[in-house]
């Protein structure tokens, strides 16, 4: 569309906005990083002073927990700065990590296979790192879509194999005979996906994640589960340590696992990159042959940390890790409701949902099995008649950013992703105002 073309009732001037996308060099929003569109909003925003209600990025729009602060804080005092922390972590922080794990997923891991990472993406990084070495037979991972951009960039950097498949027309039962497909061939090493999904935030039900443990189990792939948006499923009260019911995982249905917890959005701290790697017992002891060329050790969990985690990074920052140690020690021993304070991220996502749909929006991954997905951190949607980069394009002009489905992998690729936590309650009278006038200028033929 033209810029004569485009109505006059928007606020902001098409031609501003053709001029800093080209200056940004983005020709496709449908295939901009979720950075490229940050900087873009940016420029506009500095341009046209004009706020944008800014959907793109997936960052804590909470305050961080005033618990590993303080923690942090003690600690720093005491001197942990000046003396490296052990690769394999703090003891206060591996015990209280294993009693989370007992208390919130009802499944029993040692404090030995509980390791501390920078982040979940170090984790997810040094997982794939030993999933494609430790079996001669299997090289390759398969993700299930959508999911995080940065895995399959990690995928390349390392030149591990990789198959995908978007889970949308794939729930409940039909999930098995999907990933039986794939592990049959014999070469999965591995398989990832996000529960909460990020960006969908579909959640497995207790059935598909059987489904997935047994297969696992059946064809020995080893699931990587990413739960970065712990308990933040809240159709269900998952906030009482030791009672039902728990967050749902794989770690229930097969015996050798990877979990990654991360601090980030459960705890809102993600500026200090603080995760917990999470192994089963039985794989952190178990024993590959095919690891003795790359590793001094046949055994996974110690190949895992002195090999892989120890040269990544020689330790994760000593403060922090006496910072999420506290956090989980309070939020143990029921002092420290962590459920409810992210909660509010729900109760956004409900009211901006409702009110993309009264102006003609559709959700795109939109059930979990027959039940509505949860109202959370993310949800997608769609316009009719449009694809992601032509709405993406047209939203910018109403002063609202969202990111495409297109780079999460994801088959939806009229879809984009919304993300609540950095819009404010305040600015929902915008949101009703902009998209009001969006549905105005661009009526559903």
């Amino acid at each position: 569309m033209s810029p004569s073309e485009i109505p006059q009732t928007i606020p902001i001037n098409s031609q501003v906005v053709d001029k800093l996308l080209n200056e940004n060099r983005i020709t496709d929003l449908s295939l901009a990083s979720i950075r490229e569109i940050k900087k873009l909003v940016d420029d506009i925003e500095r341009e046209t002073n004009i706020k944008f209600v800014r959907m793109e990025m997936g960052i804590p729009g909470l305050p961080a927990s005033k618990i590993g602060i303080d923690a942090e804080i003690k600690a720093l005092k005491n001197g942990v700065a000046s003396i490296y922390p052990d690769i394999y972590g703090i003891q206060p922080l591996k015990n209280e990590t294993s009693r989370f794990v007992k208390l919130f997923l009802d499944v029993d891991v040692s404090p030995e296979s509980c390791v501390p990472t920078t982040g979940s993406t170090m984790g997810s990084f040094a997982a794939f790192l030993i999933l494609g070495r430790f079996h001669k037979q299997k090289d390759t991972i398969l993700l299930i879509n959508p999911g995080f951009p940065v895995h399959y960039q990690q995928l390349r950097i390392l030149d591990i194999k990789n198959e995908s498949f978007d889970v949308y027309d794939f729930r409940g039962e039909k999930l098995r005979a999907k990933l039986e497909s794939y592990f049959e061939k014999g070469n999965i090493a591995g398989v990832l996906y996000s529960n909460p999904n990020n960006p969908s935030w579909i959640c497995f039900t207790e059935n598909e994640l059987k489904i997935i443990g047994e297969l696992c189990t059946k064809y020995d792939v080893i699931p990587i589960e990413d739960l970065a948006y712990f308990a933040m499923d809240f159709r269900k009260d998952l906030s009482k340590p030791g009672q039902p019911p728990f967050q749902a995982t794989v770690a229930k249905y097969t015996e050798h696992f990877i979990l990654t917890i991360s601090s980030s959005k459960a705890f809102s701290y993600a500026g200090q990159r603080i995760a917990m790697l999470v192994l089963s017992d039985k794989l952190f002891s178990r024993k590959y042959d095919n690891l003795k060329k790359y590793y001094l050790t046949e055994y996974f969990g110690h190949a895992l940390v002195y090999g892989n985690l120890y040269a990544i990074s020689a330790g994760i920052t000593h403060s922090t890790q006496y910072a999420l140690a506290e956090i989980l020690k309070a939020v143990n021993d029921g002092n420290y409701n962590f459920v409810e304070e992210v909660r509010e991220y729900g109760v956004k996502a409900k009211i901006m949902k409702e009110l993309f749909i009264k102006n003609g929006f559709r959700i795109v991954y939109d059930k979990d099995e027959d039940e509505p997905i949860a109202d959370g951190f993310y949800f997608t949607i769609s316009y009719p008649g449009m694809n992601s980069d032509e709405l993406l394009r047209k939203l910018l002009l109403y002063g609202i950013s969202a990111i495409s489905l297109r780079i999460t992998a994801s088959e939806r690729i009229e879809g984009i992703r919304s993300c609540v936590s950095l819009v404010k309650r305040e600015q929902f009278k915008d949101l009703e105002e902009r998209l009001s006038k969006f549905r105005e200028d661009h009526s559903i033929k």
